[in-house]
Formats: structure tokens, C-alpha cells, sequence
């Protein structure tokens, strides 16, 4: 008899009925525990010992969840994910170079010149560009951190609930196409979701981990930020890139906090950790839109089930309606469709009547205040 199956044995007599199902090399049991066993120090114990994940579906403490592996989970492909964060390292450190003005992107028209110019900037680290492209150093750590860190949080919670789950893998994009060196990181969940309540925690630990390295960045970067008298057409948020400026968009969360540490009247000049720190709120906002398989789809559904279909399309049509003043929400919507797979809706998990207790609801709407304090209504003005 396997370790888990002594221990289902041992578990046998303290529960009254139990049923379960297997389904993606997980099983799932449903049990309801024996009255008067559910504080006995047998039970306890034995839970402890669960090789697997357990929790109590509601304040009753008499209805168990156990959660267990049928097998072990293949290991991840080390070398793949190290590779991707190796690169991204890179056109990270890439873009907050140009940034800095301490290197400067080939560029050229064109599909073509496109893919000259990032074969140029790989070519130029092993010719010795490295030299110049570490100065930016105090952008990419600081945004590789806060997405580290937000993938950690599913990471964590996902393997909380026993699932099986894929190290984060890390997106690069050469810094001759984007000024943030990265399309962002995510983690692959490969084992089934039984309930609302593990949607709920895993799509919500990672926003939530992440904001609070996004608000200690935004404190470093605006420390180091400054007010100047310029052209710009009202007091806005910009960097340059590649000599260049980018005029920002602000969140109340960004305004209040530049308010706060860069006081004065003028444009902010953004640091290199200011802008890092605006880069991972903005991903958070996209994170947190309440559309298809995103972790704010992740969390309406868990609070809300299937009526997440209803507020993602009222969602969506609001999206369009701004993408007339930006036109990077179209790109958005569209890639939130991609994830979906076409469309807003979430789909089900295997038992979505289970009641989510009300400690997760309230995760859930402080996910609803993040996702309203990072919101940028027009991200990148024209």
C-alpha cells in the first residue's frame, strides 16, 4: 500500500462519507468528517500528514476537501526557463540602457530592418556593448523583481492547493522593439481547478504580491524622479527612449504617489525605477481586467461565477471606447481574446457550486480595488 493510500486508509474511520473523483492526475475527495471528530487531535494529525493539499469547504469545519497527486509530476525543463530569464535579463538591461542614454538601439524600416536591428543588439553584447548596456541595470531589476514576484505569488498558491505547476517563464523582446526589454512572465497550471476558492487565491496572489513590490519600486523611483518645466501639455509623466520622449498616462495610484514625493508644478522626469515601477502597475492593471483566462477573469469568476461573462463584455465594450484615445487597448483586448481563446468568458471549474468562503470574497474585492487604484485610462498619450 502506497504512502497515500495509508494514509486515505488511516483517514477512513474519522470521516462519515466521502466520494472522489480523478480527473488530469489529481484526485479529489470530497469528504464529510464524522461529528464531534472534527477538532479531535487524531484528525489533526492525520491531515498533517496528508501528502497532498486539504482545506474545509465552510466555518462548519465538518465538510473536508483533500487534494492529492496520483503520480509524481515530471520535472520542470530547467534549462528552458533559465534560458528565457537569461535573455530577458538582457533586453531588459538593453532597454534601461537606452533609456539612460548610455546606448542606443540600431533601428531600421521594415520587417527586415526589425529583425537587423535585435540581431544587431545580440551581435553587439558578445562584440562588448555589455559594457554600456549594464547601466541599466536600475530599471531591469527592479521591473524583472515585480514580475518575479507576482509569478511567485500564483506560484506558491498554486502548489498550496497541490496543483501542478510550471516554474514562471520569462517573455524577452529584443529593446530595438519594445522599451521594456520583456512581454511580461507567466506560470503554467497543468492540473485541474476543482473549485472557486482555488481560482480565487491563485489568480489573486499574484497581483497582490506584485503590488506590494510595484509600491516599494514606485517609493524608490519617485525619491529619485524630478519635476521640469517643458513643452509637454500639462503635467504629465514621460521618459526617453533612445533620446526620444514617451509621454505616460497616471493611475491614481502613480498620481497620488508622485503628488506625494515629487511635489511641484512641471512634467515628472521619471527615473529609471520610477518608470520600472509604472511598468508593473500598468501589468498589474492588464493582469486584473476581469476578461477570459486573466487573473482578474480568474478572480470574478471566483467571486462572482459564470455572471463573469456579463461584466466582461460590459468590460470589453468600455475598453473600445478608450482605445479611440489609445490605441494599445485594441492590442489588449486583443490578446486578452487570444488568452480566452475568442472570447471574455471564464470557463467553468469542476464543482463550481462550491460556496467560496467569505475570507476569499473579501481577497477578491480588495483585487477590484487594486485593479481600480493601477487602472490607466489612457497609458501612453499621443
Amino acid at each position: 500500500m502506497s504512502r497515500q493510500e495509508s494514509a486515505l486508509h488511516a483517514l477512513g474511520p474519522l470521516l462519515d462519507t466521502w466520494q472522489a473523483t480523478r480527473v488530469g492526475g489529481r484526485e479529489f475527495i470530497e469528504a464529510v468528517v464524522a461529528p464531534g471528530q472534527e477538532a479531535g487531535p487524531s484528525l489533526h494529525a492525520l491531515l498533517q500528514a496528508w501528502p497532498g493539499a486539504w482545506y474545509w469547504r465552510d466555518r462548519s469545519a465538518r465538510r473536508l476537501v483533500l487534494v492529492r497527486p496520483l503520480r509524481p509530476d515530471p520535472p520542470p525543463r530547467w534549462w528552458l526557463h533559465l534560458t528565457l530569464m537569461a535573455v530577458t535579463i538582457l533586453c531588459a538591461l538593453g532597454a534601461g540602457a537606452a533609456l539612460a542614454g548610455a546606448w542606443y538601439p540600431w533601428t531600421g524600416s521594415g520587417l527586415l530592418g526589425i529583425l537587423q536591428g535585435a540581431g544587431f543588439f545580440f551581435l553587439g553584447l558578445a562584440e562588448g556593448d555589455w559594457r554600456y548596456v549594464v547601466e541599466g541595470w536600475r530599471f531591469a531589476v527592479p521591473l524583472l523583481g515585480i514580475l518575479l514576484i507576482h509569478e511567485l505569488g500564483h506560484y506558491f498558491a498554486a502548489r498550496r492547493y497541490a496543483m501542478r505547476v510550471s516554474p514562471p517563464y520569462f517573455l524577452p523582446i529584443p529593446p530595438t522593439l519594445s522599451p521594456i526589454g520583456t512581454l511580461g512572465a507567466y506560470i503554467s497550471i497543468r492540473s485541474p481547478v476543482l473549485d472557486r476558492r482555488q481560482l480565487l487565491d491563485v489568480g489573486a496572489a499574484g497581483p497582490l504580491a506584485g503590488l506590494v513590490a510595484v509600491v516599494a519600486v514606485l517609493v524608490w523611483g519617485y525619491l529619485t524622479s524630478e519635476r521640469v518645466l517643458v513643452p509637454l501639455g500639462g503635467p504629465v509623466a514621460f521618459v526617453e527612449f533612445a533620446g526620444q520622449p514617451i509621454l505616460l498616462g497616471d493611475s491614481l495610484l502613480t498620481h497620488w504617489m508622485a503628488a506625494w514625493l515629487v511635489p511641484g508644478a512641471g512634467a515628472v522626469r521619471l527615473s529609471l525605477p520610477a518608470f520600472a515601477g509604472w511598468v508593473g502597475a500598468f501589468v498589474t492593471t492588464l493582469n486584473l481586467l476581469p476578461l477570459s483566462q486573466l487573473d482578474g477573469g480568474h478572480v470574478l469568476y471566483g467571486l462572482l461565477g459564470r455572471r463573469q461573462a456579463q461584466v466582461g463584455l460590459v468590460v470589453v465594450a468600455g475598453l473600445l471606447y478608450l482605445a479611440q484615445y489609445s490605441w494599445s487597448w485594441y492590442l489588449w483586448v486583443a490578446m486578452a481574446f487570444l488568452i480566452g481563446r475568442g472570447g471574455w468568458s471564464h470557463p467553468s471549474v469542476l464543482a463550481p457550486t462550491h460556496p467560496v468562503p467569505g475570507r476569499r470574497r473579501v481577497i477578491g474585492w480588495l483585487c477590484v480595488l487594486v485593479l481600480i487604484l493601477t487602472f490607466v485610462p489612457v497609458p501612453f498619450i499621443a
